[in-house]
């Protein structure tokens, strides 16, 4: 509907609507200048200098319906941007708290294994380390030895009893080199745990938990095998070697021993055969510890004859090849143990391992 050619509102009767046209115009609005503040409250007609005979038209709150505005939601706080200058500016949201950093902790794992590489040393500690353990190995020695002449008369009369006759002396020192000679080889068997203890603490401090109690565990079964191999020297192969030399071309040869080659001989066989009973416990030892394996020495086998023959050389002090034989096949013997023994220790390495 409209009314002289001007729409009637909406909202408002026809009546109200249809007033002389005169009250029905209203003065223009004024333009509010860009720097002029802007306020909450009722506008203000703007003034001019012509006087204003026409009063607006203000609709009755009987005649209009407010339209209400939609509200914003409980959970969103209401923000009321600022004005200044004409330019809004956006509003500020609040900036969460800042905790301050942490200090890191430092996480101790008592149940984590140990690698046994806490320590690192440098080339002259080490070769400090190594003087002590040899200075501590070589007291040792010298201990028993010194205990050792107390009875090394007795076992040198032992020693004796292979060769029926008595030694020859050819020089003035003979005797008491021979009876120095079977004190330092008692003196030697009796620090064996001594020297091996300072052998493996040199080397302990660069293995992990697991190979140094393999290690010191076998301490006393080094030493076991050791004596099973002097004694193995001493019942089993002295005697038919001691024989044999002895009646060998007994028509051509009368055999007159000295002093100091008979014990040297004996003395170094007795030796070195409890050092060559020890390799079937540390080829079993490095098995355990996944170093070595039956197929390696297996397939190494010539290097083996090679060996065994070149440490036989070295303990015989002759350079027959009977007792350089004699010496050679129970070393043979120990390298086919060995095999066995590794074999059985990589077993038990797996097994642990699965565990």
């Amino acid at each position: 509907m409209s009314v002289n050619g001007n729409p009637t509102p909406s909202g408002i009767p026809a009546s109200t609507a249809a007033e002389p046209s005169e009250q029905n115009l209203t003065a223009p609005p004024t333009e509010t200048p860009p720097n002029a503040p802007v306020s909450s409250s009722r506008p203000i007609p703007a003034t001019s200098s012509k006087p204003n005979t026409i009063a607006p038209v203000v609709p009755s709150s009987k005649t209009m319906t407010a339209i209400p505005a939609p509200r914003p939601p409980a959970s969103t706080p209401r923000m009321t941007p600022t004005v200044t200058s004409g330019k809004a500016i956006p509003p500020v949201r609040p900036t969460p708290p800042i905790k301050p950093p942490t200090p890191p902790v430092d996480i101790i794992d008592e149940g984590e294994p140990s690698d046994g590489h806490d320590l690192r040393m440098g080339i002259f500690d080490h070769l400090n380390e190594l003087r002590g353990r040899l200075f501590k190995a070589a007291l040792a020695l010298v201990i028993a030895t010194a205990l050792s002449f107390l009875f090394a008369g007795q076992v040198l009369e032992y020693f004796k009893a292979p060769y029926p006759e008595k030694f020859i002396a050819l020089g003035p020192t003979d005797a008491v080199v021979a009876y120095f000679r079977i004190a330092l080889l008692c003196g030697a068997i009796m620090s064996i745990p001594i020297t091996t203890y300072q052998i493996l603490m040199f080397i302990i401090p660069g293995l992990t938990n697991k190979e140094k109690g393999l290690l010191l565990r076998s301490i006393p079964a080094i030493t076991g095998l050791f004596l099973i191999g002097a004694a193995f020297a001493w019942f089993l192969l002295i005697p038919p070697a001691v024989n044999f030399l002895d009646s060998f071309q007994s028509e051509l040869f009368q055999a007159q021993w000295t002093a100091d080659r008979y014990l040297g001989f004996i003395t170094a066989l007795i030796f070195w055969m409890g050092v060559a009973f020890e390799s079937p416990l540390i080829f079993f030892v490095l098995a355990l510890l996944g170093q070595v394996s039956a197929p390696t020495l297996i397939k190494n086998w010539r290097l083996a004859i090679v060996g065994t023959a070149a440490a036989a050389a070295f303990i015989t002090p002759t350079v027959d090849p009977v007792n350089m034989f004699l010496v050679m096949a129970p070393l043979l013997v120990l390298y086919v143990l060995s095999i066995f023994l590794v074999v059985i220790g990589r077993r038990i390495s797996r097994v642990e391992a699965a565990v």
